[in-house]
């Protein structure tokens, strides 16, 4: 079996290899996956350049997201079968409710990732692969997809029918959102830098896009588009939060899923206050989340944007594609 393995982290695309290995055989509680399909996001670009949040073991294979097919079974992980095609969660340990440090361990930073032709799994931390999804769609959504529901559903109130949620771009988290909340029953306002992007967002069931680029003021847009009221919730993947604060409604909610656009701008106090809004960093979410992700995925027959799929043997090729920031939708590598 082949495993590409990171030498550290910081060392970028030079840093990155691939290895034979003697195929691992699951212990207690573990199951023996063949990984058929893995998928990029923004944390694996940070982790080669050694800016990732969290600790990152030498030698580490990469890449958090990855689904396959169950092929060994250890003891003591009854309640999966050979056969079953399964996604592993991000955080192995965090099985339900807030996060917490015990949870911290995740795969491709402290603990081995899905880069690789086989790896072994703990049996509690997989779901299910929706049925009607292929290995390659249901790879991209342990990281973005969940951070995505958990962004929309992880308060505690959640997005109603008629709420107005504010997607900003198209990268996987967003897509996802949109998706996810028009499944909710929310009018969905995304924001885009060009007119065919624009397009492909309405054609995914936005409602209404706002040229960020064409018109600047893209919080103005979204309140005129609400008649003065503001939006909902916003998901900002962007890191712009003073510019959130503006689009968003009197006591509404900011899921701070990210800073892609690099925000570096100063939250006025005062500002957050006016609003009565409620601002939650998002980090991924918990197995009962993907979980309950999956069952709306699968009740509504939605299936993730993939914009290219590379072979193993392409990884490296891969990364630069990700990296060129121009993608719409998830880049997915497949395995043999």
């Amino acid at each position: 079996m082949r495993s590409y393995h990171l030498s550290h982290t910081g060392a970028g695309l030079s840093g990155l290899g691939v290895r034979e290995h003697e195929p691992p055989v699951p212990g207690r509680g573990q199951v023996l996956v063949a990984v058929r399909a893995t998928s990029l996001s923004f944390r694996e670009l940070m982790v080669l350049d050694g800016t990732y949040v969290l600790p990152v073991k030498p030698d580490v294979v990469p890449v958090s997201d990855g689904a396959g097919e169950v092929v060994a079974v250890g003891p003591g992980a009854d309640a999966i079968r050979v056969g079953d095609r399964v996604a592993a969660t991000l955080f192995p340990s965090w099985q339900d409710g807030p996060f917490a440090a015990e949870h911290l361990a995740q795969r491709g930073g402290s603990l081995d990732g899905m880069l690789t032709e086989l790896a072994v799994l703990e049996a509690d931390s997989l779901v299910p692969v929706p049925g009607h999804l292929s290995y390659e769609e249901a790879a991209t959504l342990p990281c973005a997809a969940v951070t995505a529901w958990n962004a929309l559903t992880g308060d505690g109130t959640g997005v109603r029918p008629g709420d107005t949620v504010v997607v900003q771009g198209s990268g996987g988290v967003s897509l996802f959102a949109l998706q996810f909340a028009k499944a909710l029953g929310a009018r969905v306002i995304a924001t885009t830098s060009t007119p065919a992007k624009a397009a492909r967002l309405r054609d995914l069931g936005a409602d209404e896009t706002v040229d960020y680029r064409a018109d600047p003021d893209w919080p103005g847009r979204v309140r005129e588009l609400t008649g003065g009221r503001g939006a909902d919730r916003i998901v900002d993947v962007a890191g712009l939060l003073p510019e959130s604060v503006r689009a968003v409604a009197l006591a509404g909610t900011i899921a701070c899923v990210g800073f892609l656009g690099g925000g570096t701008s100063p939250l006025d106090p005062r500002a957050l206050f006016a609003s009565g809004a409620t601002i939650r960093a998002v980090a991924v979410g918990s197995r009962a989340q993907f979980a309950a992700m999956n069952t709306l995925i699968g009740a509504h027959g939605l299936r993730p944007v993939i914009d290219r799929v590379f072979p193993f043997e392409e990884v490296t090729q891969a990364y630069d594609y990700y990296a060129g920031g121009d993608t719409f939708g998830k880049v997915v590598i497949t395995c043999p």
